[in-house]
């Protein structure tokens, strides 16, 4: 897990002012009487300074009445696009804002702002996953009661967030049809996280070879206690059930 790779000397943030600040996670350490670097496990540590903060963003998003979604996935599985079509479906019915992690650019952030939804950037630098911190420090920036629904695009990454509670109501996992039907077996700790596992790109299946029977089977014995939607965000199919299952979310946290 990430917690122990060494990863993450830092990131930064962008707000809509371009401000950026750095954040530092792993620390290095050398004895004073060694001249060579020893260990310091500091794992456990790290994990409970995080979830301190993560109850404090889950109090103040309680507080605000404000659907909070932390969106994981691998790389290209359609973490933006899904986005971008979720605003422009719900337009007019919910309001959307995004909070968006990636290692470098702001490519997606300016993707999702060109679509007319408030967002903001977190650059983590060499950081594979986003933290409680950053989320609560790009937050402030954010007008959130102007917000029914809060996007954190995740880093795209099967490993390293699975650890990380950034506060959020429910984490939804991505699979698309293009990855194989095994990925919930060969990356379980994060499926096993998933409160909703959405089948995305499911436009391509015929042409994947993808096996849904399959997918669903791994799913239930990773996921079984995630509910599953499929949906293509190109087509619009299984667009309007995942429209309904947001706002009967959005109704729970404002009762």
């Amino acid at each position: 897990m990430c917690q122990e790779c060494g990863c993450g000397v830092g990131g930064r943030s962008e707000g809509t002012d371009g401000t950026e600040e750095t954040y530092g996670t792993h620390e290095t350490y050398r004895s004073p009487h060694s001249h060579s670097p020893q260990l310091l496990r500091v794992q456990q540590s790290l994990l409970e300074h995080n979830q301190r903060l993560a109850e404090r963003n889950r109090g103040f998003f309680k507080a605000k009445k404000l659907l909070v979604l932390n969106v994981v996935s691998a790389p290209g599985s359609g973490k933006t696009a899904l986005i971008e079509k979720t605003g422009a479906l719900l337009r007019g019915r919910l309001r959307v804002g995004a909070i968006v992690g990636d290692l470098e650019t702001d490519n997606d952030a300016r993707r999702l702002r060109e679509a007319g939804l408030p967002v903001i950037q977190i650059t983590t630098g060499t950081l594979c996953h986003l933290e409680a911190d950053m989320v609560g420090r790009a937050m402030d920036t954010m007008d959130l009661d102007a917000l029914d629904v809060l996007f954190i695009e995740n880093v795209g990454n099967l490993v390293c967030p699975a650890a990380y509670d950034l506060g959020e109501h429910l984490r939804v996992v991505l699979l698309s049809v293009t990855e194989g039907e095994d990925k919930p077996l060969k990356y379980p700790p994060l499926f096993h996280s998933a409160h909703l596992v959405l089948i995305t790109k499911t436009d391509l299946a015929q042409a994947t070879g993808f096996n849904r029977a399959a997918a669903l089977s791994n799913l239930q014995r990773v996921s079984h206690h995630a509910s599953i939607l499929e949906v293509s965000s190109r087509t619009g199919d299984g667009m309007e059930d995942w429209g309904r299952f947001l706002e009967d979310q959005v109704g729970a946290v404002r009762r």
